[in-house]
């Protein structure tokens, strides 16, 4: 399944084009670093997070209850900062990051006219040579001859904070790898070898998140709920078996190439929109809003429970030993065999289904990876399941509309008139609104009238 990106392309943004993000990313960020306090369990979790997701995000990262939920505040903000940059930026987009410690939120552009607009929101501008788009065609020039991958080469990925393709080789200094690059036609001035200790696998023996059963032996985890079932790991079944507790039958599954696959469940069983926390309760999902780079991540799985980290990289490319999974997240967040096909969560929104990875939740060097569930959904025309929890914070004071005809979750074309309050707007950019882009809060979007 192809996997380039749909990019709006439009004329070099203006400061005033950019005034969009101003309203999502707010004022320039300040962060502190964690002291490894150790929380109480779930103290001053935020609304829509639970409890015990919230704790083990405090213990993973070591952070205190007030550093987890400001960590949280701007990790919303830089997640729609990158949603209406990635569009508004078209070609000369080239990928939104957090610092390590969420600080700061970092902007890459292939225009030196968009740095200024960059900087309006508080974000540091990084000029750099490829956009985001590019940097993917790469890696799917890689992925095309990922049937002829050296054993050495272990994966591939993105990596937009240097702007760069990295090759992941057993060896360092590869001449097998070099030759693999070279196969593919990408440009080797593109690509970076980093040597790793990674041995990727995949985790379908024991279960992640709640545990089903294959009929033909084994078990993985549940995902996340959708339409009359869930979505779960590719490797943990083909198209056609049968699963038990729940009773099911995978309607389609991809493995290797991607790493998904959906189970019709049987009647009598009821998909609900939670992920069991381990901790004697659920976590509500309230949607699938996807994480930016440097954004914390937890995921749920029976054999580690809760356990966090940061995205570090998104289109990654994986070799296991079945052939090369394209198109995944790479992150931090330990998990262990038994996890596979569980459930990742960055605060209440659904990210992705553990695939697999390298390392032990003891060994502290853990690299990990989920295929995301929005593709997921996209691949099957599934919708997510969500138990009706509060959708991320708005960047604004506007929460509630006061009166009108403008709503969130509508389609606008420049032009278009509303009324929000007493007032009237117009529509001065195409998007879709949502909640903390009211008209008052936005100009960029919104002329008053």
């Amino acid at each position: 399944m192809s996997r380039k990106p749909t990019m709006l392309t439009v004329s070099v943004l203006t400061a005033v084009g950019m005034a969009a993000a101003v309203a999502l990313a707010g004022n320039a960020l300040a962060g502190t670093a964690g002291n490894g306090a150790t929380p109480a369990a779930g103290a001053g979790a935020p609304a829509g997070m639970e409890p015990a997701a919230f704790a083990a995000m405090q213990r993973d990262l070591k952070l205190t209850p007030a550093q987890a939920r400001d960590r949280l505040a701007k990790e919303d903000r830089a997640a729609r900062a990158q949603q209406v940059l990635r569009q508004t930026l078209g070609a000369g987009y080239a990928g939104t990051w957090l610092s390590a410690d969420a600080s700061t939120i970092t902007v890459a552009v292939t225009d030196r006219a968009h740095e200024t607009a960059v900087r309006a929101i508080g974000a540091t501008p990084k000029l750099v040579t490829r956009s985001e788009a590019q940097l993917d065609a790469l890696v799917g020039r890689l992925d095309a001859y990922s049937a002829s991958v050296p054993k050495t080469v272990k994966g591939w990925y993105a990596d937009v904070t240097s702007n760069a393709v990295v090759v992941l080789s057993a060896t360092g200094v590869d001449p097998a790898a070099a030759a693999f690059v070279k196969a593919s036609g990408v440009d080797p001035g593109a690509v970076r070898v980093e040597t790793t200790t990674e041995n990727p696998r995949t985790y379908i023996d024991v279960i992640g998140g709640n545990a089903y059963y294959m009929s033909g032996g084994g078990r993985c985890s549940v995902g996340f709920s959708v339409n009359g079932g869930f979505v779960t790991a590719g490797h943990c079944g083909r198209t056609g078996s049968r699963t038990t507790q729940p009773s099911g039958t995978f309607r389609g599954s991809s493995f290797p190439g991607n790493d998904y696959a959906w189970v019709q469940v049987d009647a009598g069983n009821t998909p609900r929109g939670l992920v069991n926390n381990y901790a004697g309760g659920t976590v509500a999902v309230a949607g699938s809003q996807e994480a930016a780079i440097g954004a914390s991540v937890c995921r749920s799985g029976s054999t580690t429970g809760w356990r966090c980290g940061v995205i570090q990289q998104k289109n990654a490319s994986v070799t296991y030993q079945e052939g090369t999974v394209t198109g995944l997240v790479r992150s931090n967040a330990c998990a262990e065999p038994g996890d596979s096909g569980g459930s990742w969560l960055a605060g209440n929104q659904a990210q992705g289904v553990t695939s697999g990875g390298s390392g032990t939740c003891s060994s502290g060097n853990s690299v990990m990876y989920y295929q995301p569930v929005n593709e997921i959904l996209q691949a099957y025309s599934l919708t997510l399941i969500t138990s009706g929890g509060p959708s991320p914070t708005p960047t604004s004071s506007q929460t509630s509309n006061p009166g009108g005809t403008w709503a969130p979750g509508v389609t606008y074309q420049p032009g278009a008139t509303v009324t929000y309050g007493s007032q009237t707007y117009r529509c001065l950019q195409g998007h879709t609104s949502m909640a903390g882009w009211e008209p008052p809060v936005v100009p960029a979007l919104w002329q008053a009238i």
